[in-house]
């Protein structure tokens, strides 16, 4: 199974559907007055189905077992097709596509296997999805922005030639996967002066997005919030406690971490861990939905 680690976990919905196509209206009428020899069809598919999402991952290799948290089964006729319609839901960091066009299938497949010794003519059709909410793609509109960046790391290793920086590499590749320009990129000591200077000057220019990494950590060296912080003009708590509750699922440590997130203006700045695996879960937990941000700021014209 693939990598889903990094995820975030959302709200996901999927709706599928199949086709169960009969040959005669006798066919129909048996399934609608509940006569057919083996039972109830539309119940009895409908438990099947319900069992069918819940086992998903067991009857396909590469799906992830995921809480199923609502399941219902739908029924429509048209002339002699019966269309299954199948919606699920969950919380959870993968979608439920195929769990609902398993289940979908399976309700279909329990249909037929009542239905044939009545009608030999039965065909199953167009298994498919219908809609799914709630993945990654649901949060890239927002890319059709044009934004742009900078990026500084504060480090006095990385500033003297001792390291090389990791981390800003990192959020980099992050930003340009959101489509947002990188405009500047640099690495500074740490100090407040410093880092203040910086900060002042990439607002002033206009800057979208100011993202510090390093200096957040609780070392006598670590200045970085103190820097930046009497700077903000509105503080934005809910993606600091993203960043957080996002490391704290994955590492301990993460809790103490002091990432900051405000604006000064209509700039986004962001002081992020120095570490490369702390910058790039930050990433991770904040990106692409943090850049709805840059929609909300337009103001009256807006609309959700």
């Amino acid at each position: 199974m693939i990598n889903i680690t990094h995820k975030s976990t959302t709200l996901r919905k999927a709706i599928a559907q199949a086709i169960v196509k009969v040959s005669s209206e006798e066919t129909i009428a048996a399934v609608v007055n509940k006569t057919v020899p083996k039972g109830d069809v539309f119940e009895m598919a409908k438990v099947a189905g319900l069992f069918a999402a819940k086992r998903t991952a067991d009857m396909i290799p590469d799906c992830h077992p995921l809480p199923v948290e609502f399941t219902s089964v739908n029924y429509q006729i048209k002339g002699l097709d019966i269309y299954v319609l199948v919606e699920i839901h969950t919380i959870y960091k993968t979608g439920v596509e195929v769990e609902a066009m398993h289940a979908a299938s399976v309700v279909a497949l329990t249909m037929y296997d009542m239905l044939k010794p009545i009608d030999k003519n039965i065909s199953i059709e167009q298994i498919k999805l219908i809609e799914k909410k709630g993945g990654k793609t649901d949060y890239t509109k927002d890319k059709e922005q044009s934004l742009k960046a900078a990026v500084i790391i504060c480090s006095d290793s990385i500033a003297s030639g001792q390291k090389e920086d990791r981390a800003g590499k990192v959020i980099i590749q992050k930003l340009e996967a959101s489509k947002v320009s990188i405009e500047d990129y640099s690495i500074i000591p740490d100090e407040k002066e410093k880092i203040q200077s910086k900060l002042r000057g990439f607002v002033e220019a206009g800057m979208d997005m100011v993202i510090f990494s390093g200096g957040t950590g609780l070392s006598p060296k670590d200045v970085t919030p103190e820097a930046i912080r009497p700077l903000i003009e509105r503080e934005v708590p809910g993606i600091e406690e993203a960043i957080r509750s996002y490391g704290q699922a994955r590492m301990p440590y993460s809790m103490l971490s002091r990432s900051v997130a405000g604006l000064i203006g209509n700039t986004l700045v962001l002081a992020l861990p120095g570490s490369t695996k702390g910058a790039e879960e930050s990433m991770d937990a904040i990106f692409p939905a943090v850049l709805h941000l840059f929609k909300v700021l337009e103001g009256p014209k807006y609309r959700h």
